[in-house]
């Protein structure tokens, strides 16, 4: 790791799709902690005002003309965040479930070299407020199977907190457009074998998170990618 990575080496990408309602109070939160050019927004297509809002922030925004999904704007924002010299890379949400004021304890065992990945976590120690009731049926039934089919081990799933060294952003290739990517992460991590830890993260659901159909698009992703390989 450079010497230089607190300072400069840090960078936050945000996957944002009509995220309007958010995207101010988010990247406000974030600017607190980290420089505006080190904070990437991907706006992916939006219909509403999110790429304006977002450049009135001053963080370097980027643009899908058309909505590919979010594993897409990961890998966009990724990619910038690389060719920028960032040796630390850190996944947060556009719809102010995450808190900024914990990504500084989210990157130090990767900072420290103890691990390559950190995947965030609901269930160590940290609640979930307003967690819908149709995800914890989801998770309760999905997190076994889809540890057999990762290779991981892990406690949570699809959960938007992740931090990846440059050596594992560089590694990692997101071809999951959709949300079926975090799977596809988690099965990279496993291929390549690159060290990884849980964290905890409070996450706060709101009225604009995602519900029972999202969940169920998710499953018919992860098992249409474990069927085809």
């Amino acid at each position: 790791m450079n010497q230089g990575w607190e300072k400069n080496g840090v960078f936050v990408v945000v996957p944002a799709w009509n995220e309007a309602k958010n995207i101010s109070v988010v990247l406000s939160d974030l600017k607190k902690y980290y420089p505006a050019d080190n904070i990437v927004v991907v706006d992916d297509g939006s219909a509403d005002e999110t790429y304006n809002l977002a450049l009135a922030n001053g963080v370097a925004v980027l643009r899908h003309p058309l909505n590919r999904g979010q594993g897409a704007a990961l890998q966009t924002g990724t990619d910038y965040a690389l060719s920028r010299g960032a040796e630390i890379i850190v996944h947060f949400d556009a719809d102010g479930q995450h808190q900024a004021e914990e990504i500084a304890e989210w990157i130090k065992p990767v900072a420290a070299g103890e691990v390559e990945v950190v995947l965030g976590s609901r269930f160590l120690g940290k609640t979930a407020k307003n967690l819908p009731l149709s995800k914890k049926i989801f998770f309760k039934l999905i997190i076994p199977w889809h540890n057999l089919f990762t290779g991981l081990k892990l406690t949570d799933l699809h959960n938007g907190t992740r931090v990846l060294s440059r050596r594992a952003a560089e590694k990692i290739r997101i071809t999951q457009d959709e949300m079926a990517h975090n799977s596809e992460i988690q099965s990279q991590i496993a291929k390549f074998r690159l060290p990884y830890r849980e964290v905890p993260v409070e996450i706060i659901y709101n009225r604009y998170g995602r519900g029972a159909k999202t969940a169920m698009k998710i499953l018919k992703d992860l098992i249409k990618k474990s069927l085809v390989g």
